[in-house]
């Protein structure tokens, strides 16, 4: 395991754990911040204190939910911290999409996605985004945020009206 080889002084394990989870961590990050510069900052900041409590991992537990524990709430801090929130920095389009015009418009339906996610709350949003931007299942939603899977699904529930309403009033939905 990553985790033990860091413990035993291993520097190049840490690095390793930084190429499995960072990509994952960061757009968790920029769905939950808006913002590519905050998700940058959340996950080399989740990254920092997970090496400088590594000690305290329980490896009984898996490091996935570990360390997204940490990025989650890295990025919910930022959002507390921040007073306004900004508008989506850029978009996180294919690039290999050949039709501008397709292009155009997916790239105005994510901003409008990213603007209704920013109006709802830290909690709603980040079950949203576990659950359907980075596909984790209920359980690892729940091992993540500390809850069980019903709460989670209530979450959810919730949630999902909340981002319809929301989406709706924008015109995207009826």
């Amino acid at each position: 395991m990553l985790v033990a080889a860091c413990l035993a002084g291993d520097q190049t394990a840490f690095a390793q754990l930084v190429d499995a989870y960072e990509g994952k961590l960061f757009y968790a990050a920029y769905r939950i911040t808006g913002s590519a510069d905050d998700a940058m900052d959340a996950t080399q900041g989740a990254f920092v204190k997970a090496y400088e409590n590594l000690g305290a991992f329980d490896p009984s537990r898996k490091f996935f939910s570990w360390i997204y524990r940490i990025v989650l709430n890295e990025a919910l801090n930022i959002l507390s911290r921040r007073r306004h929130q900004s508008a989506l920095e850029e978009e996180m389009a294919d690039p290999a999409e050949d039709d501008p015009e397709q292009l155009c418009e997916a790239e105005e339906e994510g901003r409008c996605v990213q603007r209704a996610l920013m109006e709802l709350p830290g909690e709603q949003r980040v079950v949203l985004v576990l659950r359907h931007f980075q596909g984790l299942s209920y359980q690892e939603i729940g091992e993540v945020l500390g809850i069980g899977e019903k709460t989670v699904k209530s979450r959810l529930f919730t949630a999902r009206q909340n981002l319809r309403a929301v989406l709706t009033k924008q015109g995207l939905t009826q």
